[in-house]
């Protein structure tokens, strides 16, 4: 048997999923341990050779490892004396990432066992196969966009099967990858425990909408495992930046975002803290020369170890020749550079005026390798928004109040500026204060229902209405 580091994983996913087979399959009298072994490991090396092939590269580290792992497993062929060149000769690799696009049928066997009370046993094959596909991408110096994009692609899959299990779970029933939420709070010191990622992930997955967003915080947060298990191991890595612009509307969620990623980033070891310090130009630019840098500064003293998140940051070149607006960008691009492995930085705002803002500084552009664009909510996941404030504040919009609701959103100017989930937020408080006028209006002992049910006419007559 092998002692690399692919072989490792694959013995904890063997020996942690057979025995969640063996609980799921405990009313099959013949199924042995020496036969769910088989099973899993024959399931180990499909999932190790799907995500080789994931960019059809097939190198030489990652197919030594795999018959490093899986010469002495019972998975079927020859494996003992085989090179690499055999296996590329024997074409036995040729799309084999196919079978990340479907549940496997141990997998579906586990799911269908989550759905009786006290069953968490997806979860295990779950946190088990992402360990096999982080070590497989981590195999090559460089991982490959496919690659990342084919954990993506298992991940989401996963969870999706993990969260029909949980719906169909009578109440009750413990938390899973899918839906464990964490809170948004950021840690409160350098001595809290760091977050298991898969939770901060699904964190970010619960968010309305923002699909792409989700995707490219995946393929960074992945990119990131992966680079910490090669210097675990002592390999080669890439030097990265982790700084990042944010660009989009007001109220796509940019520094909620930023928030779980400072999170991410303290899971994975980039950061000590992973707290949020959010600024804009008022914190960042004094009125008298030589306050404006001290003051910069400071802002990265308060986000040392953790993330600096400046919203509206291209009002930073928006100034007067006496405006010291470029100091600040001058100060920010040296600190960048000096606190590197301290502080991330955020910068967000308005697309174009984001790219000029860029431009302002020769070595700006540079230090940004990575944009990520938060398109405007769609008026249907606006109004989810709005249901799902209201369920957290025990609210029930009925049928007028959502057509209501919806009404109003399709009516508001959708450029920029278009205010997103601040405008479902500034609709949701204006009915809930509408609903309270009309309760005591109304007299009486009012009942849960009356105390609980926005109507339409809770929702303002028009936009013009909210403060």
């Amino acid at each position: 048997m092998g002692t690399g580091p692919l072989d490792v994983v694959v013995g904890s996913f063997v020996d942690d999923v057979a025995d969640a087979l063996r609980t799921a399959a405990a009313d099959v009298d013949d199924l042995s341990d020496a036969e769910a072994h088989r099973l899993v490991s024959v399931e180990a090396y499909d999932l190790s050779c799907a995500v080789i092939d994931a960019d059809q590269r097939h190198t030489d580290a990652e197919l030594e490892a795999l018959l490093d792992a899986f010469a002495d497993r019972p998975v079927g062929g020859d494996l003992a004396l085989a090179r690499p060149a055999d296996l590329r000769a024997g074409g036995g690799l040729e799309g084999r990432r196919a079978w990340l696009e479907q549940d496997s049928q141990l997998f579906r066997i586990l799911v269908d066992a989550d759905t009786r009370p006290d069953s968490d046993l997806a979860r295990r094959y779950y946190d088990r196969a992402l360990d096999i596909a982080h070590v497989v991408v981590s195999l090559d110096a460089v991982p490959a966009q496919a690659e990342l994009e084919a954990i993506s692609t298992l991940r989401n899959r996963m969870i999706a099967a993990i969260r029909s299990a949980e719906h169909a779970r009578p109440a009750g029933g413990p938390a899973t990858a899918a839906t464990a939420v964490a809170s948004t709070a950021s840690p409160a010191a350098a001595d809290t425990p760091p977050e298991p990622l898969e939770d901060l992930l699904a964190e970010l997955d619960e968010l309305v909408g923002q699909e792409a967003v989700k995707h490219r915080v995946h393929l960074v947060a992945d990119f990131l495992r992966v680079q910490q298990l090669r210097a675990e191991r002592e390999l080669p890595t890439i030097e990265t930046s982790y700084h990042l612009v944010f660009t989009g509307n007001p109220g796509t969620g940019k520094t909620t975002v930023a928030r779980l990623l400072a999170r991410i980033y303290r899971t994975l070891g980039v950061l000590d803290r992973g707290h949020l310090v959010e600024v804009d130009r008022s914190g960042l630019v004094a009125g008298f020369v030589g306050q404006t840098a001290p003051l910069v500064t400071a802002r990265f003293d308060e986000a040392d170890q953790g993330m600096l998140f400046i919203d509206e940051a291209y009002a930073l070149a928006r100034g007067g020749t006496n405006d010291f607006g470029r100091e600040a960008i001058d100060q920010i691009v040296k600190l960048m550079e000096d606190r590197r492995d301290r502080v991330v930085l955020v910068v967000a705002g308005y697309s174009g005026e984001m790219a000029e803002f860029l431009d302002t500084n020769p070595g700006l552009r540079s230090r940004f390798p990575t944009v990520v664009d938060f398109p405007d909510y769609s008026t249907d996941e606006l109004v989810e928004i709005v249901v799902r404030q209201g369920e957290r504040q025990r609210y029930e919009l009925d049928e007028s109040a959502v057509a209501a609701l919806r009404g109003l959103l399709d009516s508001a100017p959708r450029g920029q500026g278009f205010g997103n989930a601040r405008l479902a937020r500034n609709l949701f408080e204006a009915a809930i204060a509408n609903h309270a006028s009309r309760v005591i209006r109304a007299g009486g002992d009012p009942t849960t229902d009356q105390l609980t049910t926005l109507v339409a006419e809770d929702l303002p007559a028009g936009l013009e209405e909210l403060p």
